[in-house]
């Protein structure tokens, strides 16, 4: 399970949301195991049956406000019913003054209580922004991984097939190189695998027989890009004479990552073949696909249809 330090969600968040400690400094060390938000208008007002306490707690306006209106014992009771739990951290947002309640509760139960100058609304957009990278699904994959015309494309195959050398053909014909030989794949929203590469490894091939290139500075930083959208996979797999390859392109295959559905195309090796340009091939045919021209399916229609004028002959 993923976890995260609310000392290092203040330190790498300080500036992006302009968080201040403002108590409870003894619990920085406490972990945030979840991506959502809570607001606990309901817990303060005693119901805590459905209460999500694991949760990065927030009190807007509408927290505040109604902590105000209340008597001193009851905003008491009503603070300790939240505070009994092991709230990873307190934020209040829209620099509302913190009652010194709250920050008596928090250093006694060591719960950290920050503070933003951002409106809930804002505060919430922001930080779920933050969270849901922080807390995103994430594997580990030995390919390579190119921009080819804008299209992200992983290749991926058995060691030693030619993941690398085709990398890095890509990048000599201007092409831009994201991660090679380990690319760290990471699920965002709407169904977008990000890729990018290890931080030990990164804008660097290995290429048997020469030994580590480093792209970077060998062909320049338009050579390289720090990560890239993943869209089609081009898998490389031996020359089998026994096997059918796909001539025509009216079946479109896909595969999954991390639970997300992308097209796959599998390229068959024998000596001699320019991998590379099919490479480009395979990039500009995706991009014709998105913008609603499907070559193969164009092509069909038009077999069909001449084959129907040779029968009404």
């Amino acid at each position: 399970m993923k976890e995260i330090t609310i000392r290092e969600l203040l330190k790498q968040n300080r500036r992006r949301l302009a968080l201040k400690l403002i108590a409870g400094q003894e619990g920085l060390d406490r972990t945030l195991t979840s991506g959502e938000i809570h607001r606990p208008g309901l817990a303060l007002a005693g119901f805590v049956e459905l209460y999500t306490f694991d949760r990065v707690q927030v009190l807007g306006n509408t927290e505040m406000i109604y902590l105000r209106g209340l008597s001193e014992d009851a905003r008491r009771q009503a603070l300790e019913t939240i505070y009994q739990f092991d709230l990873p951290c307190i934020v209040i947002t829209g620099n509302n003054e913190p009652f010194p309640l709250l920050s008596e509760l928090s250093n006694k139960r060591a719960i950290p209580l920050l503070r933003t100058k951002f409106a809930t609304t804002k505060f919430i957009h922001l930080f779920n922004l933050y969270l849901d990278e922080v807390f995103a699904p994430q594997i580990t994959m030995h390919a390579s991984l190119v921009d080819v015309y804008g299209v992200g494309l992983l290749f991926t195959g058995r060691s030693s097939i030619g993941k690398s050398e085709i990398a890095l053909d890509l990048v000599e014909r201007g092409h831009r190189l994201v991660a090679d030989d380990v690319v760290v794949i990471t699920r965002r929203a709407q169904g977008i695998l990000m890729g990018t590469g290890s931080d030990i490894l990164r804008h660097h091939i290995e290429i048997r027989g020469v030994g580590i290139i480093d792209v970077r500075r060998t062909f320049g930083i338009r050579a390289v890009r720090l990560q890239k959208r993943i869209e089609v996979e081009v898998r490389l797999v031996d020359w089998d004479e026994s096997l059918d390859y796909e001539r025509i392109g009216l079946e479109e295959k896909t595969t999954s990552i991390l639970d997300i559905e992308i097209p796959v195309v599998a390229i068959p090796i024998y000596p001699g073949k320019n991998i590379t340009v099919i490479a480009e091939i395979v990039a500009l045919n995706h991009l014709l696909k998105v913008s609603g021209i499907h070559p193969a399916r164009e092509f069909n229609r038009r077999l069909v249809e001449l084959m129907r004028r040779k029968r009404q002959v």
